[in-house]
């Protein structure tokens, strides 16, 4: 049978996590469908089904999916079930709200954070804060799977799969959105930026942060930050990359003062490039490095920015 995948997307954009969890569908079981729920999210759909590798895309417009709660999103995932041997999702806020419950519905484990397919029932996942590679095999039945999708390269958008609109479950009204407070900038969101630039303890207050803002601007990046900067209050928790962060895979990572807690590595050590700056040469984040410079960031920042400047940045 086929593979289900769930759309991430925030109803009029398609988010690139769905393009990469594709990818990891495919070698998990062909055909692959996509999952469309939302409201208004016909834009979304068609994005979908450009996805090489999609054989159809199913889409479920009404307004209890406008925000993928999981009680609404449970339901209707588990009456598309029988159809699929493998049902994934990326391993966004919003995958591992939902899945899970999913899983627990058709009384079936969840695989979580996959980021490599060995064979359609073994995969290999992240544990020990990603000091360690578990690979687990899948007992037969349903497979229920989140996807790391910063191991998967993302899908080409050069298909042209059929869109089919399905009904709407019944809602339960089991739960309600109330409320959000979004944070507004006009640099790229943390987690699909080619280019972040991190500050970690060493920045000694969120004053300093500022520095890392201007460098940020002249190279297009986000900001990010380790955990200690966050529960030092210097920036807030949206920053924050590591393991109970968020994790990213930029082509470019530079770190400043940030040693390097295997928390923090296990959230962007995947990063095409990291360069690390730390005035302690005995610093963890060196072992992983591919540019480890020892030296005071506060003078290293300026100088840094200077030289952008003279390469027009």
């Amino acid at each position: 049978m086929a593979s289900l995948v769930i759309a991430e997307h925030d109803n009029s954009k398609l988010g690139e996590a769905t393009a990469k969890t594709v990818t990891a569908a495919m070698q998990v079981s062909a055909p692959v469908h996509v999952l469309v729920a939302g409201s208004d999210c016909a834009g979304v759909a068609n994005a979908a089904a450009k996805l090489a590798g999609v054989e159809k895309v199913l889409i479920a417009d009404a307004p209890p999916y406008t925000r993928m709660l999981a009680e609404p999103m449970e339901a209707l995932i588990v009456s598309l079930a029988p159809a699929y041997d493998a049902i994934l999702a990326p391993a966004t806020t919003n995958g591992k709200n939902y899945l899970p419950r999913v899983a627990a519905k058709l009384d079936v484990p969840q695989i979580s954070e996959i980021t490599k397919v060995v064979s359609p029932d073994t995969f290999e996942r992240p544990i020990y804060a990603g000091n360690a590679i578990a690979t687990v095999q899948a007992a037969d039945g349903k497979k229920i799977i989140t996807v790391r999708t910063t191991a998967f390269a993302a899908a080409a958008a050069d298909g042209n799969a059929p869109i089919e609109k399905i009904d709407a479950t019944a809602d339960s009204g089991a739960s309600r959105f109330v409320g959000e407070e979004l944070s507004r900038s006009e640099r790229p969101e943390l987690t699909a930026a080619k280019i972040i630039v991190s500050g970690g303890r060493g920045m000694q207050s969120g004053e300093n942060f500022k520095l890392l803002e201007n460098l940020a601007d002249k190279l297009h990046a986000a900001v990010g930050a380790s955990r200690a900067a966050v529960d030092a209050g210097f920036v807030p928790n949206d920053y924050q990359v590591g393991q109970t962060g968020k994790v990213v895979a930029p082509q470019l990572y530079i770190a400043f003062g940030i040693s390097g807690a295997i928390q923090h590595l296990a959230g962007m050590k995947d990063s095409k490039i990291i360069v690390a700056i730390n005035k302690d040469e005995d610093a963890p984040i060196f072992q992983i490095a591919d540019y480890a410079l020892v030296a005071d960031l506060f003078q290293a920042i300026p100088e840094m920015e200077a030289e952008l400047t003279k390469l027009g940045y």
